[in-house]
Parts: C-alpha cells; sequence; structure tokens
C-alpha cells in the first residue's frame, strides 16, 4: 500500500529513533546570469545545477563529516539524506529557519537566494529547536510569469508534468509535442524561476571549488551534442548529473533544441539521426527536421523512411510533421 503525503512527511518512518533533524543548505549560485544563454539558439543550455561534479556526492561528503563531528561530541547516532530518501527538506529547511518555500515551491533565503543544495542530518541527540522562517515573497510572481511551459497552476503550486527539469531529465518517453516549443534551447534541467528571484540580489557567487561552473558545459554547440554516441556521452559527461539521463534521452532533448533553433543548417543532423537505433531518438529527429525543412523535402524524407520505419510512435511523428507542412503549404 502506498504511505499517505502526511505519513511521508513525519521523519519517525525513515528512522523510529530520530530526535533532531539538522538541515543544511550550500549555495551554488552562479556568477553571472545564466539566462542570456538562452538567447543562443545553436547551443544547448545545461542547469547550472549540473554543470560540475554531483551534487549528491559533493554534498554527502559534506554532510558525513559535519554528522560525525556532531555524533563525537553528543554521543549520538546519526544518518545523512541528499534526496535518497522521500525526505521533505523543503519544508524542513523552512521549519529549521534556512530561508521559505517561494511561490515557485524551491526553498528561498534572505542571504543566498534560491541556488541552495538541500541536505539533512538526523541524530538521536536532543537539540534546542531555530525559529522558522516566514515568507517573505509578497506580491512578487516573477518565478510563476517566466516559466515557459506554464508549469505553475497557482502560487506555490507546481505540475511537474509541465515542468522542464522534469521533462528533460526525468521523464523517460515522449515529451507531449504542445511543450516542446516552449523548451527552446533547454537541454538538460531550467533555470528560469530560479534565476529571475529578486533575492538572488543577496547571494554570493558559490565558493565550493567541485561545484563552480565549469565553463566546457556552458553554452555547448547542438550540432556537436547530436553526434555523440553512448561511450562517448558517457566520457563527455563522466562524474556530473548530466549522465544520469542515457544518451537517449539527452539526445532527444537536443533534437528539441534543434527544431527549435529554426537554424536550417542543422537539419542535417536531424537528418543523420532518422538512423538512429533509439525510436526515441528517430522520432525526435523527425519533429526536428518538421521545422527545418520545407514541405517537399519533409515529404521525400517521409516518402523512403516510412518504407520502413516499424515503430508506432515514430510512425506518428511522420504523420503530424506532414500534416502541420501541408497546412503550412
Amino acid at each position: 500500500m502506498a504511505e499517505t503525503a502526511e505519513r511521508r512527511a513525519d521523519p519517525r518512518t525513515l528512522w523510529p529513533e530520530v530526535r533532531s533533524i539538522i538541515l543544511l543548505g550550500l549555495n551554488y549560485a552562479p556568477s553571472g546570469n545564466p539566462l542570456a544563454e538562452l538567447a543562443r539558439t545553436d547551443r544547448g543550455y545545461i542547469s547550472v545545477y549540473a554543470r560540475n561534479r554531483d551534487y549528491h556526492d559533493v554534498i554527502k561528503g559534506k554532510l558525513k563529516e559535519a554528522a560525525g563531528f556532531l555524533a563525537s561530541k553528543a554521543s549520538s547516532d546519526v544518518k545523512v539524506f541528499v534526496d535518497t530518501a522521500p525526505v521533505m527538506e523543503k519544508p524542513l529547511a523552512e521549519a529549521a529557519g534556512l530561508g521559505w518555500q517561494g511561490k515557485h515551491t524551491v526553498v528561498v533565503s534572505r542571504e543566498f537566494g534560491d541556488w541552495l543544495f538541500l541536505g539533512a542530518i538526523f541524530t538521536t541527540a536532543e537539540l534546542p529547536p531555530d525559529a522558522p522562517e516566514r515568507d517573505h515573497c509578497g506580491s512578487c510572481r516573477r518565478c510563476l510569469d517566466i516559466c515557459p511551459t506554464n508549469a505553475f497552476p497557482a502560487p506555490y503550486q507546481l505540475d511537474a508534468r509541465r515542468c522542464i527539469s522534469y521533462l528533460t531529465i526525468e521523464h523517460k518517453g515522449h515529451i507531449p509535442a504542445e511543450l516542446r516549443p516552449g523548451i527552446g534551447n533547454r537541454i538538460f534541467g531550467c533555470d528560469d524561476c530560479l534565476a529571475v528571484c529578486p533575492w538572488n540580489k543577496f547571494a554570493q557567487a558559490g565558493r565550493e571549488a567541485r561545484l563552480v561552473q565549469r565553463n566546457d558545459l556552458a553554452a555547448l554547440p547542438l550540432a556537436e551534442l547530436a553526434r555523440l554516441d553512448d561511450p562517448s556521452f558517457r566520457v563527455r559527461f563522466a562524474g556530473t548529473p548530466v549522465k544520469r539521463t542515457g544518451r537517449d534521452r539527452f539526445i532527444r532533448n537536443v533534437l528539441i533544441a534543434i527544431g527549435n533553433s529554426r537554424d536550417a543548417a542543422l537539419a542535417d543532423e536531424a537528418l543523420r539521426l532518422l538512423d538512429d537505433a533509439s525510436p526515441l531518438v528517430r522520432a525526435m529527429a523527425v519533429w526536428a527536421l518538421a521545422r527545418l525543412l520545407p514541405p517537399e523535402a519533409l515529404a521525400r524524407h517521409a516518402e523512403e523512411r516510412l518504407k520502413r520505419e516499424d515503430d508506432p510512435d515514430v510512425r506518428e511523428e511522420w504523420r503530424r510533421g506532414m500534416t502541420a507542412a501541408r497546412a503550412v503549404a
């Protein structure tokens, strides 16, 4: 039987002996405005958090160090969590005074803005509680209004099914056609709602060296990314969060960005991927070409490919692409 939300929110379901919870936040604010990269439509945008080492590894090490110190000083047992269990980090962070959940549902700190990684230490020690933080969003709704796919049905509510971060990272299948144009050139995650928060004006750039943005992971050429096979994808993104999507899902995202670029010079990359072993990739190659090629050229490729294409999703993508091309012609 699935647990209720109330049961998942109770830390004692994870560890009955827990007496106190320490929430820690690690600042990873970029040094500049990352959204400027969205204007470079021939380049792929990777979320700031994924442009270096996987934060799970970095934060877990720091949590274990702090937890070990606590255990020795308080003679207590400890456990650490970084997205490894159903811990409600955001409401716990608010209760601990670390920040508040903004209208975009992300924790916002008056000192560090909303570029924060969260981690938790559970302990059997009895520790005095901190005062909770109150909401300081006021009437601001910048984070809601900037969302390219309208993923916020209301303040403090997120529809993950429309969230670009979910769609480009977690979603395993075909991204709904109506949401693809809004994705733009975002090929792994999205920072729009984070970057526009006014509280970021108080944040300084993150100082953890292992999380500082790598320049080779910013504004990557889409043509170069489209040529990655599985081994080269693994080498290119080794040690980063990007690797977790797998090559096929990543190339799916790259092809959506190619289609959104409206750059006919990128059509050759999509054409080559019509022969890819993955139906997920082939379908998005079709979608990209339907946006880049003139109707007569698309029709020629459709006639040839449909003779040997047996995947129903790819065939349906051809059908939709041809229908749209005829409507324009």
